[in-house]
């Protein structure tokens, strides 16, 4: 990485990295199968809308609660400490995967979904957030960027060896060694991992019950008031809100129904998707932990959005307009540029916040981006079962992606006028608001 980093800081950032590893890996291991297992169980046919659509429905409650619980989040993690939270959202994701390691039938995979509702509000954005704030927390402004690409390039890795794990494995213990990872990751967290907030004692703590939840009301109101004075009051987090939004509308509505388009379109199972997630993971791992830091350093961050906006466009329009079995594949390569999207944002955000506000900020982007991927699947769920039925209006099957190209167009627009970012890092005065560090 840039920047000077000692060993001890490498330490405690390898003990972050480790149990994520392990952590995504087991999350990914589900995500080839998880189309297969759905139409078998609730209509075993090559076109299933009712998979679709209860995919989709997942995913708009999981934007609806992500609007609220993220920044919630994020203003927890300042105040309470990173570790707590992060082991909460881990070990949450146990529980939908033991679902469907003991049965696959239909009430079983109802059940995954509810449970993977309940993980991925509390999972989806904010182990990124809480993440970059830990980094943050460690790291001066010179190495935060490059420490958020490798955050994403251990997501990308992570990608590799789940997909793999996937390919390898029979079908009926995908889910079991699953399991055994999503155990094994918290465990990781509360022996290794270091708390980087420090905790001043409980003031409330004689209270009663009644008096604490009134002022722990007050304290979340306030605190999101302030943390949205902060984004208000910066030209640059407004844009990259805009940024986000527009960016996670966009992907969202694609990974929503791409399985399933893909399914019926050209009759793709586990392996294909394997292939493609595992061809996208291997050049994202270099693209995150190696392109990133030696390009953001050469052009900075508001130019590696550009690119990576631009790379979205033109993958969402060629999956849209895939006209043979490898465009995906080559579509796919596209990929490995437009994930820059993720650490440049945490890069431009960490940038423009100060020391005490990472985790708040970092939560309202994400919160924005929750809006986005709360919105999506109410319009791609139902246009792409649309036109991949035989009442389609006109033949073109990957239409909704086409409609999704058009979100990122926006986001794209937005990163073009983005302005620069002003460091307002704490290194020679104090926070606006006296900081919720607990």
């Amino acid at each position: 990485m840039e920047g000077n980093i000692s060993r001890e800081q490498l330490k405690i950032l390898v003990h972050l990295l480790l149990p994520l590893c392990i952590y995504w890996t087991a999350e990914e291991m589900s995500v080839s199968i998880i189309a297969d297992i759905t139409t078998n169980a609730l209509c075993p046919a090559k076109s299933c809308s009712q998979a679709i659509y209860i995919n989709g429905l997942q995913q708009m409650v999981v934007g609806i609660c992500k609007m609220v619980v993220i920044p919630i989040l994020g203003q927890l993690a300042d105040q309470y400490g990173r570790k707590p939270l992060l082991l909460l959202i881990v070990s949450a994701a146990i529980f939908p995967s033991a679902i469907l390691a003991i049965d696959e039938s239909k009430g079983f995979v109802y059940a995954y979904y509810v449970l993977r509702m309940i993980s991925h509000i509390m999972s989806q954005g904010s182990i990124f957030c809480i993440s970059a704030a830990y980094a943050a927390d460690i790291l001066d402004g010179r190495s935060r960027a490059a420490a958020f690409g490798w955050i994403h390039g251990i997501l990308s890795l992570s990608h590799v060896l789940g997909n793999l794990l996937a390919r390898l494995l029979p079908g009926t213990y995908i889910f079991k060694v699953s399991v055994s990872l999503l155990i094994i990751a918290p465990m990781y967290m509360i022996i290794f991992l270091t708390e980087t907030v420090k905790l001043t004692p409980n003031l409330n703590q004689h209270l009663r019950w009644s008096s604490k939840a009134f002022k722990l009301v007050q304290d979340r109101y306030s605190s999101m008031r302030y943390a949205l004075h902060v984004v208000t009051s910066s030209s640059t987090l407004k844009c990259i809100c805009l940024v986000s939004f527009f960016y996670d509308m966009g992907m969202s509505g694609i990974s929503s129904v791409l399985m399933y388009y893909l399914k019926s379109e050209f009759d793709f199972n586990k392996n294909q998707f394997s292939e493609i997630l595992m061809m996208v993971g291997v050049g994202s791992i270099i693209t995150q932990m190696l392109v990133f830091p030696l390009v953001n350093s050469l052009v900075g961050e508001r130019v590696v959005l550009r690119i990576a906006l631009l790379a979205s466009i033109t993958y969402a329009l060629l999956y849209g307009l895939a006209w043979a079995s490898w465009v995906p594949y080559f579509g796919a390569l596209f990929r490995m540029v437009y994930i820059l999207e993720r650490p440049s944002t945490n890069a431009i955000v960490s940038k423009a916040s100060s020391s005490s506000d990472q985790g708040k900020t970092q939560g309202l982007v994400a919160g924005a981006e929750a809006i986005g991927s709360f919105l999506a699947p109410l319009v791609m769920s139902p246009l792409t079962s649309w036109f991949l039925s035989s009442n389609a209006p006109f033949n073109c099957k990957g239409f909704s992606l086409i409609c999704a190209a058009f979100a990122l167009a926006m986001a794209f627009y937005f990163a073009w006028i983005l302005p620069e970012a002003p460091s307002t890092q704490e290194e020679n005065g104090e926070s606006v608001e006296a900081p919720l560090l607990a």
